[in-house]
């Protein structure tokens, strides 16, 4: 199975990266886990409704619609998901009807420096995703503050977040058939 991973930040050191990175690692062969670039062009509906959507576009449909299932990994901007992270979504799920996102499973972790882990990104992913029609994965939820605590030098996580991912991959991995 292919998951694709998305990541909502650009960051050249992003928390977000370096934690999906750490996680992407854990999962069994068999899972085949690839990063989904959204650095992607802003949605304008007359784009697809003219027949000409942006390169950019078409190539992201493809990857998401590739994948048998998704990790989103997302930082928190004013207690919701960034303006990234929602712009792929919508891109995915556009021209109306043609949701490449629909039918397939999920889940998400949210990362934060600060204490209470992105909390609100975490829920309001969830929410645009219920109509999108990806079912997410309930528990273990994954809220990670006080990232800069856990990360070392070359973006490794320490030996108790660790244990912490390797929960989550393995529970996923049965959530979604792997």
């Amino acid at each position: 199975m292919k998951l694709g991973i998305i990541v909502g930040s650009l960051r050249r050191e992003s928390f977000s990266r370096k934690i999906a990175q750490n996680v992407a690692e854990l999962f069994p062969k068999g899972i085949e886990a690839e990063f989904i670039d959204i650095d992607l062009p802003m949605y304008n509906q007359d784009l697809d409704d003219d027949g000409t959507p942006p390169q950019a576009w078409t190539d992201f449909r493809a990857a998401v619609e590739a994948c048998g299932a998704y990790l989103f990994v997302t930082p928190e901007y004013n207690r919701t998901i960034t303006p990234l992270l929602k712009n792929a979504l919508d891109i995915g799920s556009r021209p109306y009807g043609q949701n490449v996102w629909g039918g397939k499973k999920g889940a998400v972790i949210s990362v934060s420096p600060g204490a209470i882990g992105a909390f609100g990104a975490n829920h309001a992913l969830r929410q645009a995703v219920v109509f999108l029609d990806i079912t997410m994965l309930q528990q273990p939820e994954m809220y990670i503050g006080g990232v800069t605590k856990l990360l070392d030098g070359e973006g490794r996580v320490n030996e108790g977040t660790g244990a912490f991912l390797r929960k989550f991959a393995e529970q996923f991995t049965k959530f979604i058939g792997g």
